[in-house]
């Protein structure tokens, strides 16, 4: 018996009434609202306009999740349309499976076609959400951990993880926990942009091809440590094979990029200017406001508006005085 491990959690799925509240639905949603989060900063402070990340990943969400859910079936169809399989099993997502090839592919589509609406560059708003999609990325593994799934080889380290009820019918046990190695290695990446992003002011999509370059990297070793079945090509799993293309065109890309583009593209989005300008109108009102009524006048205009007071206390007094004597002179008149 293990002296220290990762416990696995007793039921990935908790019942609110009949509703089914699924601990790997929850990592995806998590993970879509950070990134949402954290690339609409990093857009408004490229002169993006509030609102648009979210806007795009209205069409970029549903096309990765989708694109996620081919890429596994297809690569693992004989779990699906074996002998002894039930191919309705492909639509339940909330299983497990999403292949993060697909979705990042299949979402650029939606991506694209949000940015096609807003009328913005698409290599400049990939740079701005990279790290956003990585940290996503690093949530979202939790889900397996939900699920008790695609964990590693068995070890007697004192981070294992323990499996207690195995779905593709290992024997229970202690095993390496790869859902940790991969988030761990997505937070890395996240600040890997975010740093090189600030140092060299990455544009033209070099930002987002950091992040595809070096999270390949991480998975490359993560998933040569992998149990779960899946094809060999070459010796290698096929996810491996993947990585090292997928890498050498982001590679590529940046040297490329570059060479061609250097430097980073100033975004202006339609419309940015004039909230802009609407904001610092709005502020500038507001500060002359706040000013006018905390500042002291100027003795010269305080020293008018006094003489002005004066004058007219003087003029309200002659004028009661004068209605008085005429008051005086019509009473004498009545008695004589």
């Amino acid at each position: 018996m293990e002296l220290a491990y990762i416990p696995s959690p007793s039921r990935g799925v908790l019942y609110l009434g009949p509703i089914p509240l699924r601990g790997y639905a929850f990592c995806i949603i998590i993970g879509v609202f950070v990134a949402v989060w954290l690339g609409n900063k990093r857009w408004i402070a490229r002169g993006g306009r509030a609102g648009t990340v979210a806007d795009i990943a209205v069409w970029a969400v549903p096309f990765g999740l989708v694109g996620g859910r081919l890429y596994h079936v297809i690569t693992d169809y004989e779990l699906y349309f074996s002998a002894g399989r039930d191919w309705v099993d492909a639509f339940k997502v909330w299983q497990g499976g999403l292949g993060i090839w697909g979705a990042i592919a299949l979402g650029a589509v939606g991506a694209w076609i949000g940015c096609r609406r807003r009328g913005i560059p698409l290599p400049a708003y990939a740079d701005a959400i990279a790290p956003g999609i990585a940290f996503a990325q690093a949530i979202g593994r939790w889900g397996n951990w939900f699920n008790q799934e695609l964990y590693g080889k068995e070890t007697h380290l004192p981070w294992a993880l323990h499996i207690t009820s195995s779905a593709d019918g290992r024997v229970p046990g202690y095993y390496h926990p790869t859902f940790l190695y991969e988030s761990l290695w997505c937070v890395g990446v996240a600040l890997l942009v975010i740093w090189a992003d600030r140092r060299f002011k990455l544009g033209h999509g070099r930002a987002f091809a950091l992040y595809v370059a070096a999270y390949c990297v991480g998975r490359a070793w993560i998933e040569y440590m992998r149990v779960d079945d899946a094809h060999h090509i070459l010796g290698l799993r096929l996810n491996d094979w993947t990585a090292l293309i997928v890498f050498l065109l982001a590679v590529t890309y940046i040297v490329v990029s570059a060479k061609k583009r250097p430097g980073r593209e100033e975004v202006v989005e339609p419309g940015a200017l004039e909230d802009a300008a609407e904001a610092d109108a709005d502020g500038g009102a507001a500060e002359k406001d706040e000013t006018d009524a905390s500042e002291p006048k100027p003795a010269a205009e305080s020293s008018a508006e006094e003489q002005a007071d004066a004058e007219e206390e003087e003029q309200a007094d002659e004028k009661e005085k004068a209605g008085d004597e005429a008051k005086d002179e019509a009473e004498s008149a009545k008695k004589s």
